[in-house]
């Protein structure tokens, strides 16, 4: 077995013992697209991934197609995905996590971190808590609970041709914790106050219009060490807040922003919902009375 092979198992080894019996399995050319034929895989088993790997990284490499892995839940805990985080978050998070990931090196060096929690019984990872955990700890708020698989390049076009290798930093195999160690520990958000019904603008007139892409991608801040590099979570999130604000719905929302945006493309129909609902719930916050 390769090194990279041998990387890539210890992930799959690492999800195991935490209750993931299968996984979704995506693959992504360096403009973060789907290739037309054999991008998706649905509902790969653990022990199917095992025996394919080599042949699949080798594939993978050759075509520079990044590996990306889902999750489909585990039977042992629920899984919040913490995701780009920098280095003193992805520290901070590691004692109750059971796998952080370095998936690029930064521009300042320091990298670009994601880590995974496991919560003690299945309906604590509902999307209050995760939500409320990933704001605590300033991870990326529309998480798809998608990864790179570890031991291959992240191939994007920003990379080239030196490409990361994306990798295991810190593994607690079969660490999962509890809401109140999370909590105790200072990792959780408050809770916010309860979301109102989302309504078309009142101010708003005349036929809708979607939002400028290009100028939320401007106007987003950089990324954790990346002076040069916008951050297009945020990007993402506002242009949505903007879409919904002005009228659109969330459905049409997401299915706009996956026309719109790399990240979106590149993280499935999944993320681009998740970022208009949490959008919306956003919008709904601004529009409440204040009490």
């Amino acid at each position: 077995m390769t090194a990279e092979a041998s990387k890539a198992l210890d992930m799959l080894n690492t999800f195991a013992v935490v209750g993931v019996k299968a996984f979704d399995l995506t693959l992504t050319a360096l403009d973060g697209k789907k290739p037309q034929k054999g991008g998706f895989f649905s509902n790969r088993s653990v022990n199917t991934l095992r025996h394919s790997l080599g042949p699949l990284l080798r594939e993978a490499a050759a075509h520079q197609h990044n590996v990306i892995i889902r999750p489909r839940g585990s039977e042992r805990a629920g899984l919040v995905q913490l995701d780009d985080l920098n280095e003193q978050a992805a520290r901070r998070v590691t004692p109750y996590s059971f796998m952080v990931l370095r998936t690029s090196s930064g521009i300042d060096g320091t990298g670009n971190y994601q880590a995974w929690v496991a919560i003690a019984a299945p309906d604590t990872s509902a999307n209050d808590f995760a939500g409320r955990l990933r704001k605590g700890v300033g991870a990326d708020p529309s998480a798809s609970g998608a990864t790179r698989i570890s031991g291959h390049p992240n191939f994007k076009e920003r990379y080239a041709p030196n490409f990361p290798l994306v990798e295991i930093t810190a593994s607690n195999p079969g660490n999962i914790v509890t809401r109140d160690e999370l909590e105790r520990a200072g990792l959780v958000a408050a809770p916010e106050q309860p979301k109102t019904p989302v309504r078309v603008s009142p101010t708003y007139t005349g036929r809708r219009k979607w939002p400028s892409y290009q100028r939320c991608v401007q106007y987003a801040p950089p990324v954790h060490g990346g002076v040069n590099r916008r951050d297009i979570s945020r990007a993402d999130f506002a242009w949505c807040m903007t879409a919904i604000d002005w009228g659109w719905g969330i459905e049409a929302t997401a299915a706009k922003l996956m026309e719109e945006s790399a990240k979106a493309q590149e993280n499935g129909e999944r993320y681009a919902l998740m970022t208009a609902q949490n959008a919306a719930a956003a919008v709904a916050r601004r529009r409440a009375p204040a009490r």
